[in-house]
């Protein structure tokens, strides 16, 4: 299946269409869009619109610092750090992990970390084949089609789950050789459910320390699903009625007293979001009022919550 990759360059923006599992290297930035001038607010603009992700900023500061500070070592002719930037997200669904991590694969091709850039989401069946030996090669071209950018795995816990007879251990015992081996040409993200992460990490001891960055995708609150809704909107250019708001906040304050797991994040409020324009476009037809107002207003009447 094709994914969308969109990337910046020169004020413009760039799509291309991708084989989730192929490689494609963007052109090399220029210096229009390098960041040597105000590089921790390019950083802040680039996530302006990701809410509740200041540590995540705070940490892509930090590797930008280093890897300045390094080439200003080396130029003093002083021996540089070693920086491994394997990461590992834990997080339940729809709180932004991949959008993260495909992001995370542009940012830091701009800033010269990665040679190519690219972004490629793998899972178990990716990396684990059908026979003894079919699996390591499988993983090995993976990370050969990942080299110069980001490969990402989610619900990584899924390689482990199958015991030490399982063909899933060989393509964990694969890629951490390949870390290792290859730690300064990609970048390898995994990602999962908290719990699952953590009892993955417990399976597998030597997998801890293989991963320098650690990041935690909390539940976002009641506050922040509201600005995602307002910004989902927006992006499409309609606005949510006052009314529509509070039905909407009221709902989602009764299922954060229920306990129910599946609304706490942002793919909740998409699809509640994109369902209430169907309803919308429904109601206007039937109106026949086809004013600027009533085109963008999402009502209370169209909020619904079948998702």
């Amino acid at each position: 299946m094709d994914t969308q990759v969109t990337y910046k360059q020169n004020g413009q923006i760039n799509v291309m269409f991708q084989d989730r599992n192929t490689s494609i290297a963007k052109p090399k930035p220029t210096e229009s869009t390098s960041y040597l001038t105000n590089p921790f607010q390019n950083i802040d603009n680039q996530f302006e619109d990701f809410i509740g992700l200041d540590s995540l900023k705070d940490t892509i500061k930090e590797i930008y610092a280093s890897i300045y500070v390094n080439q200003k070592r080396q130029e003093a002719g002083l021996k540089p750090s070693k920086q491994v930037l394997h990461m590992l997200f834990k997080g339940n669904p729809g709180t932004g992990k991949t959008t993260v991590a495909r992001k995370l694969s542009q940012l830091f091709y701009d800033m010269n970390v990665l040679s190519k850039g690219h972004f490629i989401e793998a899972e178990r069946a990716d990396l684990v084949g059908e026979y003894i030996g079919h699996t390591a090669q499988k993983t090995r071209d993976l990370i050969k089609k990942a080299m110069g950018g980001v490969l990402f795995i989610d619900e990584a816990y899924s390689l482990a789950r199958g015991g030490e007879k399982d063909f899933g251990k060989e393509a964990i015992d694969t890629l951490v050789k390949h870390m290792e081996d290859h730690h300064n040409d990609f970048i390898l993200i995994l990602a999962g459910y908290p719990a699952e992460m953590d009892k993955f990490l417990r399976l597998n001891p030597g997998l801890h320390s293989r991963f320098p960055i650690m990041m935690d995708f909390k539940d976002y609150s009641i506050d922040e699903l509201m600005t995602i809704a307002t910004q989902m909107a927006s992006e499409r250019e309609y606005e949510l009625s006052k009314e529509a708001q509070w039905k909407l906040k009221n709902h989602l304050m009764r299922k954060k007293q229920d306990r129910q797991q599946s609304f706490s994040n942002g793919r909740y409020i998409r699809n509640i979001i994109e369902q209430s324009i169907r309803k919308q476009a429904i109601r206007v037809m039937q109106q026949n009022r086809f004013s600027h107002s009533e085109l963008v207003l999402l009502t209370s009447r169209d909020i619904t919550f079948d998702t």
